[in-house]
């Protein structure tokens, strides 16, 4: 039996130094998925060492691909493969699987496969992915939890319009379009810079897809992609997180391999806290006050709004500010898991459906708690980095699942975080 990996952090120590932003999680995936259209080998740097990302190269292997590791550069070879399906075993491990849906259907035409799993975040619909699907041209049949999908004539283009600008939906139809018969528009697409990062890999190896990163999306479909050499973008999500411990403890960090751009509408947040935010050539320095100021309001939106992934580190932050900050969740309707465990620290949080309200507290005490999801995890580790004593946090297969290497990020940066 495997035994359960905890974090200790002994809490109350400043942070400085440098760090280099790790290759963006929510890039990956969909890249990874994409080069089951090549039909070679590809050649990903940048690439994080995550659970998730493992899980991508594990049902790459299982439908017969070749794929390795050199630091952080991963080599995919999808020139042989042999399988259509994804097992539930593999699917539930992580719950962006669906991914595969769109590449599996655009190089065999077919695709079987089960539900995805991940973190218990509320319900995540993949109805939008399934009708733009079948707008194209693919029958689906749903039973017993498993999706049967095939190609009725042809793979050909639709005009897709997106009730919500689904990531997901946009990045599987943009990889289903990128080798479909006709041209593919997606209305009301999701904008991420996610989303331009899979539009530049797809390009690179021969796709033609115009308007990533706005809120409509040309896909002319082209027969075949060849293999192509990217580098994935760095983790936007990483850099906010990092941001809300250096607050948290009141310490000056510099973050290199950064996209200013990308963090556009998280900057604000941090320098109404009253952080300073040094942009150069080369990274991004935030230093922080002795005592934090509340950020008043963050309502989570689509972007370019506030990522629903940095609300929960950034609400650790709020919860040792001076004032009320009330936070508005609009993506999810289970995002606040994390809120009673911040409580057993001592913060004053009080949640009514999609709001909360955090009146800052002057410190928080250690504890032990348990995390529930990714960034309910990264919230529990930034708490604990100012709490006073000694703090156990449990659960951390869920932070592995998006932060390289966090402990060791941390410690190189001057903390007291140990993984036992």
């Amino acid at each position: 039996m495997l035994g359960v990996s905890v974090f200790v952090v002994d809490g109350g120590r400043t942070l400085s130094g440098e760090v280099r932003l790790q290759g963006s999680k929510n890039s990956a995936l969909p890249i990874l998925a994409a080069t089951l259209l090549c039909g070679g080998e590809c050649v990903l740097y940048n690439c994080p060492r995550l659970s998730d990302v493992e899980a991508s190269l594990t049902i790459l292997r299982y439908i017969g691909c070749t794929a390795r590791r050199e630091g952080d550069t991963v080599i995919v070879d999808t020139g042989s493969v042999s399988r259509f399906d994804i097992p539930a075993e593999l699917m539930h491990r992580m719950r962006s699987s669906i991914i595969f849906l769109g590449a599996m259907i655009a190089r065999f035409d077919r695709a079987r496969m089960s539900f995805p799993g991940g973190c218990e975040l509320g319900p995540r619909p993949i109805d939008l992915h399934l009708s733009a699907l079948r707008d194209m041209g693919i029958e689906i049949s749903e039973e017993h939890g498993e999706l049967d999908c095939c190609v009725k004539e042809e793979l050909h283009g639709a005009n897709i319009v997106l009730p919500l600008p689904s990531v997901g939906a946009t990045e599987n139809i943009m990889i289903a379009a990128a080798t479909a018969n006709g041209t593919t528009v997606i209305s009301n697409a999701a904008r991420e810079p996610e989303i331009v990062d899979l539009a530049d890999f797809l390009n690179a190896c021969g796709a033609k897809i115009h308007g990533a990163g706005e809120s409509t999306v040309v896909i002319d479909g082209t027969q075949k992609l060849h293999p192509a050499v990217h580098a994935m973008i760095p983790d936007r999500i990483v850099a906010a997180t990092l941001m809300s411990a250096a607050a948290v403890t009141g310490s000056s960090i510099r973050m290199t391999g950064v996209v200013p751009s990308h963090l556009e509408s998280v900057f604000p947040v941090f320098r109404d806290s009253g952080c300073e935010i040094d942009i150069d050539g080369g990274g991004v320095r935030i230093s922080a006050p002795y005592r934090l100021k509340s950020p008043k309001l963050i309502r989570t939106m689509p972007y370019p709004g506030f990522p629903t992934d940095a609300q929960a580190p950034v609400m650790s932050m709020a919860a040792v500010a001076d004032g009320m900050t009330v936070f508005v969740e609009n993506m999810f309707l289970s995002r606040y898991s994390h809120v009673s465990e911040l409580c057993r620290f001592g913060a004053d949080i009080r949640v009514e459906g999609k709001v909360a309200v955090v009146d800052g507290v002057r410190r928080l005490l250690s504890a032990n708690v348990r995390a529930h999801d990714l960034r309910g995890a990264a919230a529990l580790v930034v708490a604990a980095l100012c709490a006073r004593g000694k703090s156990e946090i449990g659960g951390i297969e869920y932070l592995e699942r998006g932060y390289e290497d966090f402990e060791l990020v941390l410690s190189e940066l001057g903390a007291d975080i140990k993984k036992i």
